[in-house]
């Protein structure tokens, strides 16, 4: 719950940022020397891009957390097995022992989003967030490009 509300905050200063950059941007357009005008036109580059960016995000996260969820469901959900110290950080052989298992499991059924979910929780409990990135989108797109099995 604390992650989302950290994530309302943030996107809510955003917002506010995109609103202010977007409002200097019209002003210096409205100067109307070729100057300001482009000024104007780069500082309104910089909000259209945030923008994107933070629909991107969004989006992503919404869409793993359905993956998540649907996980959840059906009992798969990758259960915490890794080793802690006593300030609670992760042993490092430990996480490296439960990504060996989960890109093994992934190897031997390429083809299922789960793997590749469970492989993304490893690559970040191994600290590598790009690959579990990489690895959640793949997830991402197998579970929209596979269908969905016929209720019988």
């Amino acid at each position: 719950m604390r992650a989302k509300i950290m994530y309302f905050v943030m996107a809510a200063m955003l917002a506010g940022y995109f609103f202010l950059a977007g409002d200097r941007g019209f002003a210096l357009i409205g100067i109307g020397t070729p100057l300001t005008v482009t000024f104007g036109i780069a500082v309104l580059v910089l909000p259209c891009i945030g923008v994107w960016f933070l629909w991107q995000s969004t989006r992503f996260v919404r869409r793993a957390n359905r993956l998540a969820a649907e996980l959840d469901a059906e009992g798969g959900l990758p259960v915490d097995e890794l080793v802690r110290t006593a300030s609670g950080r992760v042993d490092r052989a430990s996480a490296d022992a439960v990504f060996a298992a989960r890109r093994a499991e992934t190897e031997d059924t390429p083809g299922d989003w789960r793997c590749w979910f469970r492989l993304a929780v490893a690559y970040r409990d191994a600290g590598d967030t790009p690959r579990a990135r990489k690895a959640m989108q793949h997830a991402i797109t197998l579970h929209e490009t596979t269908p969905a099995p016929a209720a019988g």
